[in-house]
């Protein structure tokens, strides 16, 4: 009996040469020319960012996606041609004194520029305010005599000294009847350095820099390597784990005519990187098909399959499949479910799941797709489903087949597979950095060069969250001619951007025994709920990770609890760090008290920080959700000043939270605001330390 038919990975054999293909859009005029300070993975890669939201507008002439609506002003500038109307450019829809666009970014920085790409009829800006993460204005720039410029196309760029504030937003303000005719805006970005973000001179185009890295490939020996072919390396995000998938081996579970099985091994040495002998995965991952791991949780604890498996055991290429492990061994593999999935090259597919959980990256051959294979993009729902695939673009898709998609841990960092992209041999891989959250705009791919691409071919790249190491599939040099996998260490001027990962357990308070758990986390400046993960149901583990730049909230959600959140602040980081931090589920019962560690103040001021809402809304929702609950909100200082004025401070600052749930539609009469001062320590006040852990609010459920 032939084996079940699957989709498998990507086993290519001819040959391709490429001369250099110079199709140039103006995005990627402005990348090769414009040291685009925040779009290439370099060493400058942290310092912009480019307008992500648009919080506010005077006037619009379209709306949501369409022409000349607000949102063509995010990302990186995009406007073709330049200097004439172009569809990618916001146009406000009235011309006059006091026309403004206000955006927000995905990031905060300490600014020292901020620039304003103006496509058509430049001159109409009069004022540009920096918003800080309080919600504050600065103005750094203004113009009281604006008028027509003889250029139809201008990056303003205003640069000044670092203020004591973080920027998260930024208002330009035009007076668009001093200048006539259409005004259009392309693009707003901010930076802490006052280099150039895009360059004026697009009349030449220099040689793209160099990729470098800090040792040549290494092959993972016979532990990891066979005479049969290995591909599609997957590593965990801790770095621990490699899972990689071996063809046509006699000890797959089908045989040598199985296609392929999963394959992992664990790593022995961090400081040699040696890897120990590997092992198949085994039921009910393989079966005797093509079985293959497509990515794997930060922690570890689930993966995606490729291929959907039916309860006979045979496989189904039309989609992909998760898995859980369990103490006794990974769970039956269960179809995840896309809207409209359908792939017209069943022989081939690739997936690869985010390591926030909220993206689902797939290379198939669609009816919309440029040619052969191409990577898109699938959305998490709320009911856990994944929404209708987008095709990634024309910077990323070609003719030819593109495939072997990995998303760096920063979310942004696209690594690939193309066969279309000028390259070195008959499939190169590439990487590109995401502009938006359109997830169609990228900047344009950038070959990894020689020291990883050859005649032969490469494929499947993969690296861990800390971005020291990276894993790919070639045929040079293989064993017995085979495909091998290789390491390659990555130098500090091409890796992604630093993410910090944070382990954990999600406890019960009262037990302190472990709690099957959703741990979700957030940005605490925009209020988005950046990922979604679910704990060990062994022993309640977590892990997660955070790209650097924002200040996070994270939670444990469970029936029958409520969540004590955690927070954490990496906004000024920009190395791989790791963070340890337990997670506590209080049961849902009438005297109960609930730290709520994500409200922020201003130092010795009871005012609310703007960080604080996504914790009030949880509590607004709660409150809500459960009319017939009462609490009673209570406030802690430490011993530091004046006991009298740090009890006022106390009452102030939970009555400044009683109001806020007030203002939300929650009837005062369910809420007693009580202050403590420094009365009840729950640390020693000897150091900051533990100090600060006497500075909360809290709250006790009085009825339910």
């Amino acid at each position: 009996m032939p084996p079940p038919v699957g989709a498998a990975y990507h086993c290519r054999g001819t040959v391709h040469r490429f001369l250099p293909v110079f199709s140039m859009s103006v995005r990627s005029l402005v990348l090769s020319l414009g040291l685009v300070v925040g779009c290439s993975v370099g060493a400058r890669a942290q310092h912009a960012v480019w307008a992500a939201k648009v919080v506010e507008v005077s006037s619009q002439k379209a709306e949501g996606k369409e022409p000349f609506s607000p949102e063509k002003v995010l990302g990186e500038p995009n406007a073709l041609p330049l200097g004439q109307i172009s569809n990618e450019a916001w146009i406000p829809k009235k011309e006059g004194a006091k026309e403004f666009i206000e955006v927000k970014f995905t990031k905060s920085v300490v600014a020292r520029q901020v620039t304003v790409v103006e496509n058509f009829n430049p001159g109409s800006i009069i004022r540009i305010e920096l918003v800080d993460t309080r919600g504050e204005r600065h103005q750094v720039y203004e113009n009281p005599s604006p008028g027509p410029l003889p250029e139809l196309f201008r990056t303003l760029q205003v640069t000044f000294g670092a203020g004591t504030f973080r920027t998260i937003g930024v208002v330009v303000t035009m007076n668009t009847a001093k200048v006539n005719g259409v005004n259009q805006i392309d693009a707003i970005g901010v930076a802490d350095v006052t280099d150039v973000m895009v360059k004026k001179d697009f009349k030449a185009m220099p040689t793209e820099n160099a990729i470098s890295f800090d040792s040549a490939m290494v092959n993972l020996g016979p532990n990891v390597n066979t005479k049969f072919t290995e591909v599609r390396p997957i590593v965990a995000p801790d770095g621990r784990t490699l899972f990689f998938a071996r063809q046509g081996s006699p000890q797959n579970v089908g045989g040598a005519k199985d296609g392929q099985d999963v394959w992992y091994s664990t790593l022995t040495n961090p400081k040699a990187k040696t890897w120990g002998q590997a092992k198949n995965a085994g039921s009910p991952i393989n079966s005797p098909g093509p079985n293959g791991l497509a990515s794997v949780s930060a922690d570890g604890s689930s993966a995606v399959l490729i291929n959907v498996y039916n309860p006979d055991g045979s496989l189904d290429p039309k989609g992909a499949s998760i898995t859980r492990r369990k103490a006794t061994g990974w769970t039956q593999p269960e179809k995840i479910n896309i809207q409209d999935f359908y792939n017209d090259d069943p022989d081939n597919v690739d997936f690869f799941l985010s390591t926030s959980g909220k993206q689902l990256l797939m290379a198939v051959d669609r009816r919309d797709s440029k040619g052969q294979q191409d990577l898109y993009v699938s959305m998490r729902q709320a009911d856990g489903s994944f929404s209708r695939p987008v095709n990634l673009g024309a910077n990323i898709n070609t003719k030819a087949a593109e495939f072997a998609p990995f998303l760096a841990p920063d979310g942004k960092t696209l690594y690939f597979a193309s066969e279309g992209l000028a390259g070195y041999g008959k499939g190169d891989i590439f990487y590109a950095k995401r502009l938006d959250d359109t997830w169609t705009n990228w900047t344009k791919p950038r070959n990894l060069g020689p020291a990883i691409n050859s005649p032969a071919m490469d494929a499947y790249f993969s690296l861990s969250a800390s971005g020291e190491d990276a894993y790919l599939v070639s045929d040079r040099n293989g064993t017995d001619g085979s495909r091998d996998i290789f390491r390659i260490s990555l130098s500090s001027n091409n890796k992604p951007e630093a993410v910090a990962l944070v382990r954990g357990r999600v406890l019960d308070a009262a037990t302190k025994k472990p709690v099957a758990a959703t741990v979700r986390y957030e940005n605490l400046i925009t209020g988005e709920e950046i990922g979604v993960v679910e704990t060990n149901a062994t022993d309640g583990t977590y892990t997660i990770v955070l790209p650097t730049g924002a200040h996070y909230g994270y939670r444990a959600d469970a029936t029958g609890y409520l969540s004590e959140d955690q927070n954490l602040d990496v906004t000024d980081r920009n190395k791989y760090s790791e963070e340890t931090q337990d997670l506590y589920l209080i049961p849902f019962e009438v005297g109960q008290k609930i730290k709520l560690n994500n409200i922020f103040f201003a130092q010795s001021k009871y005012f609310l920080r703007e960080n604080s809402y996504p914790e009030l809304q949880r509590l607004v929702a709660i409150l809500k959700n459960y009319p017939q609950v009462e609490i009673e909100l209570q406030g802690h200082t430490d011993n530091q000043g004046d006991p009298a004025l740090n009890l006022k401070l106390s009452n102030d600052r939970v009555n400044e939270v009683k109001k806020y749930l007030v203002s939300k539609g929650i009837a005062g009469t369910r809420i007693r605001a009580q202050g403590f001062g420094d009365t009840k320590p729950i640390a020693p006040n000897d150091q900051e330390e533990t100090r600060k852990l006497n500075r909360r609010v809290e709250f006790v459920i009085t009825k339910k």
